[in-house]
């Protein structure tokens, strides 16, 4: 993905905690993503989905309130071109959900350099989902 592919991006985070949401928001600031909004849960975030229609999602295992697979598979439903990251701690991944409407495009598991994450922003084809593809 070039800066001007990606400048032209959207993008929303979701996760629970508000330093974690900020975090995102910077990486996705300096990889040249519009960032469309900010949610602590799945009700909300999917609501943003809704009202934006984003290019990507980038959220966290740890939401507020809602399941990670449940906002995805909602995130799809919505905007089904939506590519998904979801971030979750290297000691506790998230199993791998036997449908595939709910699984995201890419598990970035913490820590993970700034390298993975841009990595992870690109789409398949460009070699991104490495850190992690379901």
């Amino acid at each position: 993905m070039s800066a001007s592919d990606a400048s032209a991006s959207t993008a929303i985070v979701v996760a629970g905690d508000e330093e974690t949401r900020v975090l995102l928001r910077g990486l996705l600031r300096l990889h040249h993503f519009r960032v469309e909004g900010e949610a602590e849960g799945a009700t909300h975030g999917l609501e943003l989905v809704r009202e934006r229609r984003p290019s990507l999602m980038v959220t966290d295992v740890n939401l507020a309130e809602g399941a990670p697979s449940t906002l995805v598979a909602g995130a799809r439903a919505l905007v089904p071109t939506i590519r998904v990251i979801l971030v979750a701690p290297a000691s506790r991944p998230p199993p791998a959900s036997p449908d595939p409407s709910h699984r995201p495009d890419v598990v970035l598991l913490r820590p993970f350099r700034i390298r993975q994450f841009a990595d992870a922003l690109l789409p398949p084809a460009s070699g991104g989902g490495v850190a992690r593809p379901f």
